[in-house]
This record gives structure tokens, sequence and C-alpha cells, in this order.
């Protein structure tokens, strides 16, 4: 019982400060936007954040933490992002240390846009934190990376439905072959234009 109240307050709490639209200093055009990348290890997470940043990052430990977090800036349409690539994480209830620097930064860094990045062949099992980021009130975006390798076995995936029933934006990408990534960065420029308005 007690876990389940103390899931609900991590929630409640997200929810609070992500809930409704920002329009203060992250409404300002010379100001850069910020573009978090979230998912389990081992889903393309560092190709997408190399995509869009270029070659110039940062790789830092977290504050007070062994945990690294890169950093770097790419444009999306029309805007500057700082882009942050985080530490792999399976649920917004933090056990490890990794999970705990993710969902700290999620809380302290207010990103405009959170990317979740996901396995088109592990879709099922890692939804879950997809809903767990909605719900905890976050922008939140999928992309349903290594479709190459889920065609590859016969897996079709209906992005236009998945998006239907989330309500999120959903895209669909190979980013080891550079394959919907443009379309990948038009949806982002959409939704953040959407919610800023």
């Amino acid at each position: 019982m007690d876990c389940c109240r103390n899931k609900r307050s991590i929630f409640s709490y997200f929810k609070d400060r992500f809930g409704k639209k920002q329009h203060d200093e992250s409404s300002n055009e010379s100001k850069k936007r910020k573009l978090v990348l979230v998912g389990t290890p081992n889903v393309g997470k560092s190709v997408i954040f190399n995509y869009l940043t270029g070659s110039y990052v940062t790789v830092s430990n977290y504050p007070g933490t062994t945990v690294e977090v890169s950093r770097g800036t790419g444009k999306i349409g029309d805007d500057l992002y700082e882009v942050i690539d985080t530490p792999g994480m399976y649920s917004l209830i933090p056990i490890t240390e990794e999970e705990r620097v993710t969902r700290t930064l999620l809380l302290e860094e207010k990103p405009d846009i959170v990317v979740h990045v996901v396995d088109a062949n592990n879709l099922e099992r890692m939804l879950p934190l997809t809903l767990q980021l909605k719900e905890a009130g976050l922008p939140v975006m999928l992309v349903i990376n290594m479709m190459d390798e889920a065609e590859r076995i016969g897996r079709i995936v209906d992005i236009e439905k998945l998006g239907q029933i989330l309500e999120i934006p959903v895209a669909a990408t190979a980013a080891a072959l550079n394959r919907g990534m443009a379309e990948f960065k038009r949806k982002v420029a959409e939704y953040d234009k959407k919610r800023a308005a």
C-alpha cells in the first residue's frame, strides 16, 4: 500500500511541475529549448543523440554521482535545443543510481520535450515507461527505433494507431541507418510548437 501511495505521489509531483504549459522563460525564442532522451539501455538513444548534436558534446558526471550524462546542442526546425542523453531507465520509480539520476534530471531540468526511445522488437515491454512518463505530466513523445530489425522478422507496427491510442506523437526510425530521422525531427518541432502555443 505504501508503495502505491509513493508511486502516486511521484506522479502527482511530476504532473504539478510539468502538467501546465510554461509561458515564462521557456517561451523566449532566444533561449535554447531542452530535449531529454530517455529509455532503457541499448535502444539507440546515443545514435539519436549523435544525430541531433553532431560531433561536439560534453560528457560529465551528474553532480554527486559517478553516473555520466551527455549534453550537446542541435538545431530542430527554427529552434536551438540543448539535447541531453540520460542513463538507461526502466521505470520512474528508481531502483538503480542511473534511474535515480534520470528521474532527478527530468525533475530539475524542466525539459520542453522528453523523447522516449524504444526498441521496436520489445515494444510491449517498454511501453509501461511511456505511460508512466505521460501519467507524470511530462511532455513525452515516443520514438520506435530499430524498425529495420523488426521488419526483417516480419513485425509490423501501426505508428498512426499507436499515436492515437497513446495521444502523443510517435515516430518510427532506424537511427543507425539514418532512416526516419528527418520525420522524427519534424514531429519534435511540431509537438514543441503546439505545446508552446
